[in-house]
């Protein structure tokens, strides 16, 4: 059960017309194709998608790219909020399920895996499912380790002194934090992915659906309430071994729930030896594919050369006597004559005119820089025309804005 039913407020303006799982990522991908892809891989063949906020666009990338062969089962299904148990929307990540019942009760599974739509990672879920059934215990945390002073941003995991895979207090944003025995600079952060006996997720979830008091979350409610019935182990994510990792890219895991994340998260993708390598053709992540040219570097007519360094660039793309640096660029983008990219990613079909410059920018699709025109050269005019700046300097255009010099 894959959970894309978030709002995805803190990526803001990029969700303003899309759900979070449907955001487009490292070019040709979305968000979702990446917790897709990892069950796929693991061996999953049914697959349920929980939407509700803003889905067409997720629903029909679904549609379209994860179309499974039905001769054994094999499905993925988006689903959205049929609102089974009154007219409401879901209350949280917990009621999504409570609310969709029927998927569990149709197939009747011994083993469920819950897993967030908008993370950017390789995960083998076979070995979490492995080490979650010797267990015996009725839930299992996928969890990575993260330096103890970062412990206030997430669901952080205490594991028992005498048995490092039983989870002995599950704490949402400590302010202090518990750190790990043999490493106690570090503590394990929950990566919002389980996995449950069908038996004991029934359970949980319907006992919360008559609480009150519940936010209805997973990892706020259900976890905490498993781990107080003594039933809830971890499965630290460094163990997770994956075909055609390297050590630069092992165990990574990005939630790219916010600008600065998802910025962060394109600039892994670029370097020479990437911290994310989209490349491991032993663990490919799946998507569309989309019937466009390559991608074309060439002179313009003044006999200014078209070049890009350190960048990823997609197809249907061209770079027309311009020059691209450490960026991402989506399909069907135009830079021309004179135009600079520098530290930037520009979405499908963006449009930078002669003479413009983008630095430091994430442009949503069929963004036009008219000729001459600037993005994140100056803070206040960016404010100034309704851009979206973070504290750290990245200026954001929303879906089909026509910047102007």
């Amino acid at each position: 059960m894959v959970l894309a039913g978030g709002e995805g407020k803190r990526l803001m303006p990029l969700t303003a017309d899309r759900a979070k799982p449907a955001v487009p990522f490292g070019g040709s991908y979305r968000l979702i194709d990446f917790a897709l892809s990892n069950l796929i891989n693991s061996g999953m063949r049914r697959i349920v998608v929980l939407t509700q906020y803003k889905s067409h666009s997720l629903d029909r990338h679904i549609s379209q790219t994860w179309r499974m062969s039905p001769l054994l089962g094999a499905y993925v299904a988006s689903v959205p909020a049929q609102q089974r148990l009154g007219k409401r929307w879901f209350s949280g990540s917990a009621d999504a399920i409570l609310q969709s019942m029927n998927l569990l009760s149709d197939e009747m599974p011994d083993i469920v895996v819950v897993v967030g739509a908008d993370h950017v990672y390789r995960m083998d879920f076979d070995q979490m499912i492995e080490a979650h059934v010797k267990s015996g215990r009725g839930v299992t945390v996928a969890a990575i380790r993260q330096p103890i002073s970062l412990a206030n941003q997430f669901g952080v995991i205490e594991v028992d002194d005498k048995d490092p895979t039983k989870i002995a207090a599950f704490r949402e944003k400590p302010s202090d934090p518990k750190g790990l025995l043999e490493s106690p600079n570090e503590v394990l952060a929950s990566m919002g992915n389980y996995v449950f006996t069908a038996k004991a997720l029934i359970e949980a979830i319907e006992h919360d659906g008559t609480l009150d008091t519940s936010s209805h979350d997973m990892g706020g409610d259900i976890v905490p309430y498993m781990v107080g019935r003594d039933d809830a182990g971890v499965y630290d994510f460094t163990f997770n071994e994956i075909p055609g990792s390297t050590d630069r890219d092992k165990s990574y895991w990005r939630d790219v729930g916010t600008i600065d994340s998802y910025y962060d998260a394109h600039m892994d993708l670029i370097s020479v030896m990437p911290v994310f390598n989209l490349y491991n053709n032993e663990w490919p992540i799946f998507t569309q594919q989309i019937n466009l040219p390559p991608a074309k570097f060439v002179h313009d007519g003044e006999g200014n050369q078209g070049r890009t360094t350190d960048s990823i660039v997609s197809l249907g793309t061209v770079v027309s006597g311009g020059i691209v640096e450490r960026s991402v660029l989506s399909p069907n983008v135009r830079v021309h004559s004179r135009a600079l990219v520098t530290d930037s990613v520009l979405l499908d079909g963006v449009t930078v005119g002669r003479d413009a410059t983008v630095r430091h920018a994430i442009l949503d699709k069929s963004v036009k820089v008219l000729d001459g025109a600037a993005v994140g050269v100056d803070r206040a005019r960016d404010l100034d025309r309704g851009f979206t700046v973070t504290d750290s300097g990245i200026t954001v255009v929303g879906k089909g804005v026509v910047v102007a010099p």
